[in-house]
């Protein structure tokens, strides 16, 4: 529809035009021109209707309007100047288009403006401080865009101003002072900032702000005392900075009114206080209490005496003993989420292992101490709730209710790893269809694995990690399997895998190492396009990976894969050049880090993120993101032989290498220098000759080095990372001289340039993690929760 269609009609008394979902294809400004004919308009409100133009300077000419809205439009380029034209305007919204640039100063010409929100944008630079003239102002938002700099003190002449919302930029510096003393203010947001300096003492007896957010930013110092004088507060969030210093809880006696409290996750150390016993509650209406990492030994005792808890996060202090049955039992029916984990937690105080709270869609106990049974919320009883998010990992848990999968209904988060949970998962864990993460890795879980696991399409993610189950891979795979990890490493699973596991296509990490399969390499899995991780290790897979190389059946040869382990199995035959030339996504130099796609929990913002977990260079090493130097190829243990392919020397984003323990013949490939990010190189135990060639040298980020047991000859290069290694990196290669070695080289010694020579005349081709130390990966979780009315986060881990 081209805007000169609407000329046909042209009500002259229309005040209101409000135009959402419209494609026009046509120029912009004559419609905006057309607009301009409408004498009597006022209000414009233009949702969704352009995407990826320019805003035409004639909107400037429309200066009837006292009401402009456009939002979702997908607009470009900066906004235009001649919007300061607009002087009739008491609103104006322009937020979540693709506007660059900076505010234009011009915008101090609007002086009648009450509301302006400008937020959700591509701008960036500082805020102008024309900003301060708009002295009519109760409403200003400016968040989610890219600002700069300080927050403009102009901004504290704006004295009518109710709400100001400066989240999600990166402002900078102090906060004026005067700032939270603006006699109208009732909410100020500014949250999600890089802010530092103290926040300072303010006169609190004039103020009437409700809502105080200043989470996610680097505030230090104390806490002013005047921030706890202001009766009228809500909702306070100082969450995530670097405040320090004592708070007692007493000293919040005066927020009869606070509904919402989170100083969680700084420097701080929350006293409750053993004084007088008084007949007035603490913070009688408080309903969200956040004090994750307050240094607590003791649970608040206040709580006791509130009826209406909605949100409990007590996670990551030293809170030691009994979990009192009062917390289930007092909030029964408003409790919804309760995060007590990283504690010393030792029991449960319960009267059923049913707890009360038919509401309850989030509970974290993990890493605690606790035994015995594995208490359930109740669901059964309840329908409309949010997805259910349970972890009691890392306790001492031995049992759970032989029906406890009855109360699985509204679970999507299952998480039991790490306990002394034995004996078989009950079938009727499939009855459980809003289940998308199962882990219970590191049990002693027995049996069969319930076929429903794998083979129905609504599972996400499985970890069975260490545990005993036994018979054969779940055969039946669905065509709508989503599936993006499974992880049935160290079990005693049987049997081939079943080609169905192809239908995964979103399946990220299949980690099947330690088990006693009997197959050939699976690279009918090379067409599974989101593959980052493929671990096969100890098993009895067996055979050539020549048609590794020459398997044209796919366009797409593993593309994502940055992790494959096969070693320890029977893979026999030599390498072809063609095999390492395909592994593309082991090739990429990258500037910046990726990380595997997180899986978020259906209708809630808490997602499920693998942990990948090392043994390399001696240590356990663990990355929260898949980084891109996290690039690992370990082929050892195997009897693989003939010459190491020089098309290795392509990977070169590859940071271990274990070709150990096989019967590799030749030399080292000179290519190998190439591969400037390797950290690890395990060719040890092999029948590799001639000398080392002086190109590894350039491995300037080379941590272990294991060359030992092979026929190498010739001197030892001397520069970079090769003056740091010891003996035992070359043992065992009788014709090896020159430090760190004992034995000298003589003059009649050939060079390491003659062997580069011969060496440039052989076919060469490597990979992989050493395996002096071995090569695992291991998965755990971390959670991010939203929680409360007002968009705060909340951290489960």
């Amino acid at each position: 529809m081209e805007p000169t269609d609407l000329l046909f009609n042209k009500p002259e008394s229309l005040q209101n035009l409000q135009l959402s979902f419209h494609k026009f294809s046509g120029e912009l400004g004559p419609f905006f021109s057309w607009i301009r004919t409408l004498k009597n308009l006022t209000s414009l409100q233009l949702y969704n209707c352009y995407s990826s133009k320019i805003m035409p300077p004639v909107i400037g000419n429309l200066t009837n309007l006292t009401s402009l809205e456009i939002s979702y439009c997908g607009f470009l380029g900066q906004i235009p100047s001649s919007i300061g034209n607009l002087d009739k305007l008491t609103s104006l919204k322009i937020s979540d288009c693709a506007f660059s640039g900076t505010i234009p100063h011009s915008i101090g010409n609007l002086k009648k403006l009450r509301s302006l929100d400008i937020s959700y944008n591509h701008l960036s630079g500082p805020i102008t401080t024309d900003i301060g003239q708009l002295s009519e102002l109760t409403e200003l938002i400016l968040t989610g865009c890219r600002f700069s700099g300080s927050i403009p003190s102009t901004i504290v002449n704006l004295s009518q101003l109710v709400y100001l919302d400066l989240s999600e930029n990166d402002l900078r510096g102090d906060i004026p002072k005067d700032l939270f003393a603006l006699p109208a203010m009732l909410q100020l947001d500014l949250s999600l900032n890089q802010l530092s300096g103290p926040i300072q003492e303010f006169d609190a007896l004039y103020s009437c702000m409700k809502v105080f957010y200043l989470s996610e930013n680097q505030i230090s110092g104390q806490i002013p005392a005047s921030i706890f004088q202001v009766t009228s507060l809500l909702d306070l969030d100082l969450h995530s900075n670097n405040l320090t210093g004592s708070v007692q809880l007493s000293s919040l006696s005066k927020l009869r009114k606070l509904v919402s409290l989170d100083l969680s996750n700084n420097r701080l150390s929350v006293v409750d206080g053993k004084g007088r016993k008084t007949t007035v509650p603490l913070l009688p209406e408080l309903m969200e209490l956040g004090l994750a990492s307050c240094n607590m030994t003791t649970i608040p005792r206040f709580l006791m005496n509130l009826n209406h808890i909605v949100i409990l996060d007590l996670s990551s202090n030293k809170i030691r003993g009994t979990i009192p049955k009062w917390i289930w039992e007092t909030w029964d029916d408003s409790l919804t989420s309760v995060n007590l984990s990283h504690n010393i937690f030792t029991d449960m105080q319960l009267t059923s292992y049913v707890l009360p709270n038919s509401h309850l869609d989030s509970l974290d106990l993990s890493f605690n101490r606790l035994q015995g049974h594995i208490p359930m919320p109740n669901m059964l009883q309840t329908v409309g709730n949010l997805p259910q998010v349970l972890d009691y990992s890392n306790n001492r848990f031995s049992s759970v209710m032989p029906n406890f999968t009855v109360y699985l209904s509204q679970t999507a988060y299952l998480k039991l790893s790490k306990n002394k949970l034995t004996g078989p998962i009950p079938h009727s864990i499939c009855n459980s269809r809003n289940l998308e993460v199962l882990d219970l890795s590191y049990n002693n879980f027995s049996g069969l694995i319930p076929s429903c696991l794998i083979e129905h399409g609504h599972l996400s993610i499985l970890n069975l990690r260490e545990n005993q189950f036994e018979g054969t891979f779940p055969y039946n795979v669905s065509e709508h399997c989503n599936l993006q990890t499974i992880d049935l490493h160290g079990n005693k699973i049987q049997g081939q895998l079943p080609r169905s596991l192809s239908n995964c296509a979103d399946l990220e990490i299949l980690d099947i190492g330690n088990n006693q399969i009997v197959d050939t390499f699976p690279s009918w899995l090379s067409s599974l396009s989101n593959l980052h991780v493929l671990v096969l290790r100890s098993n009895r897979f067996y055979g050539s990976l020549l048609h590794l190389s020459r398997n044209s059946k796919f366009e797409e040869y593993f593309p994502k894969l940055k992790i494959i382990d096969i070693a320890s199995n029977n893979f026999s035959g030599n390498l072809d050049q063609r095999c390492f030339e395909r592994l593309t996504s082991m090739m990429e130099k990258f500037d910046d880090t990726g990380s595997i796609s997180r899986h978020y929990i259906s209708h809630r913002d808490v997602y499920y993120q693998n942990i990948v977990a090392i043994t390399n260079k001696g240590h356990y090493m663990t990355f929260g993101k898949f980084l891109t130097t996290l690039t690992a190829i370990d082929f050892s243990n195997n009897a693989l032989d003939g010459d190491i392919p020089e098309t290795i020397g392509m990977l070169v984003s590859l940071h271990t290498l274990s070709m150990s323990r096989n019967a590799f013949t030749g030399r080292i490939p000179p290519k190998i220098g190439e591969m400037r990010q390797l950290e690890s190189l395990d060719l040890s135990w092999n029948k590799l000759s001639g000398g080392i060639p002086p190109e590894l040298t350039n491995l300037t980020f080379l941590a272990t080095l294991n060359l030992c047991e092979n026929k190498l000859d010739g001197s030892i290069p001397q520069s970079h990372q090769f003056a740091t290694f010891e003996n035992s990196s070359y043992e065992g290669n009788t014709g090896l001289c020159g430090p760190p070695l004992s034995k000298p080289c003589g003059s009649s010694s050939n060079t390491n340039e003659t062997h580069l020579n011969i060496s440039e005349d052989h076919v060469d081709f490597i990979l992989f993690l050493f395996i002096g130390v071995g090569f695992g990966v291991g998965f755990a979780a971390g959670l991010l929760m939203k929680w409360g009315q007002t968009g705060k986060w909340f951290r489960i881990v």
